[in-house]
Parts: C-alpha cells; sequence; structure tokens
C-alpha cells in the first residue's frame, strides 16, 4: 500500500536529531510498501518549491520553511502553520492509502485531515508530545483565546482520526481523557537501534582520543536540545558538585537550541567550563552511537513539570541501546521502569544527593556493568525497533483495510 506518512521534523541519519521517522519508513519500504514522507527543509539554503530525494526506498519531499530551537514561540507558530498549508496539497495529490500524521506539531494533523478528506482514505495520528498541554504548563501559550484554540485543535485531531499512535502509556491516557476512544489508542513508544549501537568500541576510543581534556575520566554525557524545558542547568549544578567531591568525573553536553549560550555561561560562572564540564555542537545521529560508547552514564534531563513525565524521549532510548546506565531528573514511566528492571538511576533533584548518586554508581565498577548490560537487555527485550515497527504497521494496515 502507499502510505502518505507527514512529520514536519524529519531527519536521516547524517541530521542531528531522532530519526523515528526515517527508521519506522524504511522498514515499511523494505516490507514491500510505497511509502512518501511529506517534510521541511530547515536549512535555509534550498530552492522555492518541493524536490523528492529516494532515501533508502522511501520518496522524501522536501519543502523549504526554516525553524530552529531558538526561534520565537511566535516564529515557531508560523513556520507550523506555513508548513500545514504548503504541505496539505502535496499529501493530497499523492494518492495514498492510508495517512500517517506525526505530531509535534498539533498543527500536522490540518494536513493530514485534508489529504484523508481529500483522498477518501483513514488517517492515524501520532502523538509524541500531550499538547497543548506541555507549552501550557511551560507558560509558553498564555494568551486563553490561543489555549481554547489549541484544546479545539487537539479534540478536532482526534476526532478525524482512525487510530491513534501514542508514544507512552501517559500520553495514552491524555488522549483517552481528551475524549477519544482508548480502545483506538496503540502504544508504540520510541526504540532502540540496536544494530547502530553494537561494536562501537573502537568508534568510542578513537572519541576519546581526539580529546585531550578527557582520556580515561568518568564520563556523564548528555546528548539533546538545549531547550527550555531541558534541564542541561541541573548538570551544571552537579558538575559544580561534583567537582568538590570527585573531580576526575568528566561532563560532556552536546547538542544546540535556545539555552546553549545561557548554559554556557552559567557553566563559566559556576567555575566548571572547561575543568569538569564541556560543551560540544550538535552531533549528526550516525556519530551518536561513538559518543555514547565513550560515556560511563547517560541522562535524559527535564525541568519538573509533571507533563513531561510521559515523554519519550530519544536520548533515553538512545542510551538503553548503547548499553549504558540511564540517569534521569523526572519521575513517571521511565523512573519506574529504570527502578524495575536496575538499569540506571533516578536522580534527586538536589545536586548534592544527586552527586552522591552518581559517584556510588561509578565507584562500584560491577554495579556500573551490571547496569549497563540491564540497560541493553531492556532495549532488546522490550523497545527494538524491528519489533515496534511491526507493531506500528499492523494499526496502518489495519486503517487501511478497515476502509478497503
Amino acid at each position: 500500500m502507499r502510505i502518505v506518512y507527514l512529520h514536519q521534523y524529519f531527519n536521516t541519519p547524517a541530521m542531528s536529531g531522532g530519526t523515528r521517522s526515517y527508521e519506522m519508513g524504511r522498514r515499511f519500504a523494505a516490507a514491500g510498501h510505497d511509502v512518501h514522507i511529506i517534510t521541511s527543509d530547515r536549512s535555509g539554503v534550498g530552492g522555492k518549491g518541493w524536490r523528492v530525494e529516494m532515501i533508502d526506498g522511501v520518496s522524501v519531499h522536501w519543502f523549504p520553511v526554516e525553524y530552529d530551537n531558538s526561534m520565537s514561540y511566535a516564529r515557531r507558530v508560523r513556520a507550523f502553520v506555513e508548513f500545514a498549508v504548503a504541505s496539505a496539497r502535496r499529501a493530497a495529490s499523492l494518492r495514498g492509502a492510508v495517512v500517517f500524521a506525526t505530531s509535534t506539531p498539533l498543527t500536522i494533523a490540518i494536513p493530514g485531515v485534508f489529504a484523508k478528506r481529500r483522498m477518501r482514505v483513514p488517517m492515524v495520528f501520532e502523538v509524541r508530545d500531550l499538547w497543548p498541554e506541555l507549552p501550557i504548563a511551560m507558560g509558553a501559550l498564555r494568551n486563553p483565546v490561543l489555549r481554547w484554540a489549541a484544546h479545539v485543535l487537539e479534540k478536532w485531531a482526534y476526532q478525524n482520526s482512525d487510530q491513534v499512535i501514542a508514544l507512552s502509556p501517559g500520553m495514552a491516557e491524555g488522549v483517552a481523557n481528551a475524549g477519544y476512544p482508548r480502545e483506538k489508542v496503540h502504544v508504540v513508544p520510541n526504540s532502540c537501534d540496536l544494530d547502530l549501537f553494537a561494536g562501537c568500541d573502537e568508534a568510542g576510543a578513537a572519541f576519546r582520543l581526539a580529546r585531550p581534556w578527557l582520556g580515561q575520566r568518568p564520563l556523564v554525557v548528555y546528548a539533546g536540545t538545549f531547550g527550555h524545558i531541558n534541564d542541561v542547568e541541573y548538570l551544571v549544578s552537579l558538575a559544580a558538585e561534583m567537582r568538590r567531591n570527585a573531580p576526575d568525573v568528566a561532563f560532556l553536553a552536546v547538542g544546540a537550541g535556545t539555552s546553549f549560550d545561557a548554559i554556557e555561561n552559567l557553566a563559566r560562572q559556576r567555575g566548571v567550563l572547561g575543568v569538569n564540564f564541556f560543551l560540544e555542537g550538535p552531533m549528526a545521529k550516525q556519530d551518536i552511537p561513538a559518543l555514547l560508547n565513550a560515556a560511563t552514564i547517560c541522562t535524559s534531563l527535564f525541568k519538573p513539570i509533571p507533563a513531561m513525565e510521559a515523554n519519550s524521549a530519544n536520548k533515553f532510548f538512545d542510551a538503553l541501546a548503547a548499553g549504558r546506565p540511564v540517569a534521569i531528573n523526572y519521575g513517571g514511566w521511565q523512573a519506574d521502569l529504570l527502578a524495575q528492571r536496575r538499569a540506571g538511576l533516578v536522580l534527586s533533584r538536589d545536586p548534592a544527593d544527586a552527586a552522591a548518586s552518581v559517584v556510588e554508581l561509578i565507584g562500584n565498577s560491577s554495579l556500573l556493568h551490571e547496569t549497563g548490560l540491564n540497560a541493553r537487555l531492556l532495549a532488546e527485550t522490550d523497545f527494538s525497533r524491528d519489533q515496534l515497527a511491526e507493531q506500528l504497521l499492523a494499526v496502518l494496515d489495519q486503517s487501511a483495510a478497515a476502509r478497503g
């Protein structure tokens, strides 16, 4: 069948950021389906119209819409709307058997529903974050009229979906709480690229060798967005505590975003920048295995916002795939999972307590090894990309067959 796959922020492994749509799309294509991904070219260097590129069996349709995390919220909303308008007719012109629209942003539902109605085919909607609950909780959506409009768009998106994919149990409950039938919501979380992260010892050693400040020091890594919601400041505070108690432990934060300069300034003020806290720009997904192989502990961090506890962050699953203990500073289903499977740490919000936990784990080589093995086992048994791609494809097949 032809799958029309709408994702505004599609990435290939050569790009920085999550590659869920790429990994799912190429598996759908390998299973014999005709996959068309409709996405945006955010580089600002492309042409003015659509261009089509064949990537690992998938037809990727790129439309130029500039976007980055450092933009104002208003400018980002403008980018959402611009892409929604441009992609609607493109999607409808492809005459697919099913439309698969993945958020964020929530505005991706607009071209999804347009294409669904124009082609008279089902739409499956994927919820990657609970919008608008999350931007409201962050204080980014303060205008009461805009809040009302966002809630209307949310319910409209669900009402026009034949099935919904949620990336965590908490997201599934959020969709159901908005009035959508729970039996039509399927949990297919982010997943682990097991082959990509296997056998990276040499790459990890080379990563360390290329950084004279690192050597054989224990390394705590954060790799992801430096946004308002990502609590990279917490890592700076942790490094400041560790400088006093365990100065040999190094911290490396890798990524980009609106808070990058502020994090750099904070680390300088706290006296850790270039001492035991280091910063690097974003890395392509294909380079992340070397980074995580060089790590002793990997982190996933968020500010204390309850709505974020339902997240399904890529960095969490990459760490599991790399066989590294995962340290997080939030509660929810991932915290429960780490505790149940002994695959990492749930850190206290108090940096002193958190530092003590990190020091204890790093200082116990047998526990550190066991925790890393448990992380990889969790990746293999519960979050294999191949298995979860099959589950997702089954939902698309079921939706298309029901309309057939």
